[in-house]
């Protein structure tokens, strides 16, 4: 079984390294990561300037290339450069820090996964407290866990999965299948300088609200179980196509 993993963290991201040493006792995996962090790039994909791949290291059922652009751009190249081929499973991760709710539209981690399910391979986007021990081996095992499952049993068409694993260490009550929940951002901008006088602003945000619903992936994480979401990436709203064909927009 072939699995290709990617992260948006660079190609030392320690929690993907440390799932592809874990991974390589039982599949062939090949890594294919951005050579430095890309974090909150989104789907974002290269087309001005060239894609150069770099292979860090080779050696049974473990191969690292590096590549100068995004971690759509290294399934992309994963798939049809890389392996030549389709692999039976891509994993995205593991990602330094929680993918929950609507930052999911930001992240490098997620979009990784959703190239993949493009492609029709089985994908699985994952994510890890910032405060957990990556060297904890339960977290490795829930995950070879649920590789095995989904290897086996498949994912539906056009559907992958977000995993937000908590902290080990504070105690994991379980898993639950999870809803997107929706944290809204108030975006602050610091104006600065540089040295030739010109402005510039430095962008950062803070939550303002969290919608606590139950069933959730924000509630069930900050509750203790690991959460995992169906995402699936047909963003049609249905209901509102009659609506709209019934407001006799007019061209002039």
């Amino acid at each position: 079984m072939k699995i290709l993993l990617t992260n948006d963290d660079g190609v030392q991201g320690l929690g993907m390294l440390k799932l592809a040493e874990y991974l390589k006792g039982k599949y062939d995996v090949t890594v294919v990561a951005p050579e430095k962090e890309r974090s909150a790039i989104s789907h974002a994909i290269t087309l001005h300037k060239p894609l150069r791949l770099k292979k860090i290291k080779e050696e049974q059922n473990l191969k690292i290339f590096a590549v100068n652009g995004t971690p759509s751009d290294c399934i992309k190249l994963g798939v049809e450069v890389v392996l030549g081929r389709k692999p039976d499973m891509v994993v995205s991760g593991i990602n330094n820090g929680l993918n929950l709710g609507t930052d999911i539209l930001y992240s490098g981690t997620v979009s990784a996964a959703i190239e993949a399910s493009l492609y029709g391979i089985p994908a699985i986007a994952v994510s890890l407290s910032e405060t957990a021990d990556i060297e904890d081996k339960r977290i490795y095992k829930f995950l070879e866990s649920l590789i095995e499952i989904i290897l086996k049993k498949g994912l539906p068409k056009d559907i992958l999965l977000n995993v937000n694993i908590p902290d080990f260490q504070e105690g994991v009550k379980g898993i639950k299948a999870t809803k997107l929940g929706k944290r809204i951002y108030i975006e602050t901008f610091q104006k600065n300088y540089d040295p030739r006088g010109k402005e510039y602003y430095w962008m950062a945000g803070k939550i303002s609200k969290i919608e606590e619903d139950e069933g959730t992936d924000i509630v069930s994480v900050k509750e203790g179980y690991i959460s995992i979401t169906p995402i699936h990436f047909d963003l049609t709203q249905y209901d509102m196509i009659k609506d709209l064909d019934s407001w006799s927009i007019k061209i002039e």
